[in-house]
């Protein structure tokens, strides 16, 4: 998956990035089960879930801020060893038999308020340790080791040593979360990546709005932020019933879903692996314009397929665009957004890709309670195609460069 191309430095962090991920895939679905051995009410266990989700659109932006105050590779250290420090207390919680509803809202809680910090740092600090032409690919490698690691082995693996010792997933996670940070540490220091010097530090909110103002102000950077929440609407609302329609409308048997399932996954790891090689050949923002179409089509024939073999193929397409999309998306932020400004840009770049997301799923919850879930995936496939037709008329890879644009960043932005 690493390339020797890509250097020392970035092979540390892919090793750091996959570790981490591993543990998470064995965590989050230990987390489910050990929920429902705490209790059996839905509205508890969903309440896991939310606690999980809420920190990146709580302190997403905050994140941000620090991740271009401090220094990326440390704050990435620290963040690793605390997320270590609080799954080890969980596991000995867990193998002590004390578990209640409160300390598993707390964990999730406190694990995905740490990660705000630690994405936004991870997505500042690529660029220092890369070339630029070499962003996409390394950005597909990243995806591409999560992918195999959390997919094809966390994930599997949880429910077994889950069942072995219902602690033990966590310890594991734990000891990755150790790992992850001394990789990071062995990075050589890294300069020039902050604040730029000399500039006087303002307030946590000004320098938030000042993130938000230079997204705002990049034509191309926000439109494609605004493309991916509007894909998000459609892609939460698919995944949301992607197991009652396989079951339903595709005629998956219980038995095979996980095989099913594991289509997305080798489309994902595909597309992380190619993501590189297109935006080479194409120009990233034509890439992307592609990428949309790609999904398109893709996300039609699984709405129209009624058999698990056209529509695992369709979703196993679909899943390699949205990883490529994904990959492309950060690299062209990364490339273009001033290295002072990386942490704050990047947050908000996925705060407002993620916003839709919750929504997405809320009304494919209604739609598919009161039409059933074909519906939906239609529905998906609609939206995709007008955000496609979106695309095509309004990306223009036409913004000068990050060097062009330091100077009118500084003056109309650092106010």
């Amino acid at each position: 998956m690493t390339s020797s191309a890509l250097g020392r430095d970035f092979r540390l962090l892919w090793s750091a990035a996959v570790s981490s991920r591993f543990g998470d895939a064995l965590r989050t679905p230990a987390l489910a089960l050990l929920a429902a051995t705490v209790t059996r009410d839905p509205r508890v266990i969903a309440a896991v879930t939310v606690a999980g989700q809420l920190p990146p659109l709580l302190f997403g932006l905050l994140g941000g801020v620090y991740a271009d105050r401090w220094d990326r590779r440390r704050t990435m250290a620290l963040v690793d060893g605390a997320r270590a420090v609080v799954v080890a207390a969980l596991a000995v919680t867990v193998a002590l038999d004390r578990v209640g509803v409160l300390v598993l809202l707390v964990a999730a809680f406190l694990l995905a308020t740490l990660g705000t910090l630690f994405d936004s740092a991870s997505f500042a600090l690529l660029p220092a340790l890369v070339p630029p032409d070499a962003l996409p690919r390394a950005n597909g490698r990243l995806q591409a080791g999560s992918a195999v690691a959390g997919g094809f082995l966390g994930a599997p693996a949880a429910g077994v040593l889950f069942a072995v010792a219902p602690a033990l997933p966590f310890v594991l996670d734990a000891v990755t979360f150790a790992a992850a940070a001394l990789l990071v540490l062995a990075l050589a220091p890294v300069g020039g990546t902050q604040a730029r010097p000399g500039a006087r530090r303002g307030s946590v909110w000004g320098e938030i709005v000042e993130g938000l103002r230079w997204l705002r102000a990049h034509r191309t950077l926000w439109r494609v932020t605004l493309l991916t929440a509007a894909s998000n609407l459609a892609i939460s609302g698919i995944m949301a019933v992607l197991v009652l329609y396989a079951l339903d409308v595709l005629r998956v048997p219980p038995a095979g879903y996980g095989l099913f399932a594991a289509a997305a996954i080798v489309g994902g790891v595909a597309g992380a692996l190619g993501s590189g090689r297109l935006a080479a050949r194409l120009g990233t923002v034509p890439a992307l314009c592609v990428v949309l179409a790609a999904e398109t089509v893709a996300l039609t024939g699984f709405a129209l397929a009624r058999h698990p073999v056209p529509g695992g193929f369709a979703l196993a397409v679909f899943a390699a665009g949205t990883v490529v999309w994904n990959s492309l998306w950060a690299s062209y932020g990364q490339r273009h957004v001033p290295a002072g400004l990386l942490g704050r840009v990047g947050a908000a770049q996925r705060m407002v890709g993620l916003l839709t997301a919750p929504i997405g799923a809320a009304l494919a919850g209604l739609a598919a309670a009161a039409y059933g879930t074909a519906p939906v995936a239609g529905a998906a496939a609609g939206t995709f195609a007008l955000v496609t037709l979106a695309a095509w008329r309004t990306l223009r890879p036409t913004d000068p460069p990050v060097g062009a644009q330091s100077v009118p960043v500084a003056r109309d932005l650092a106010s």
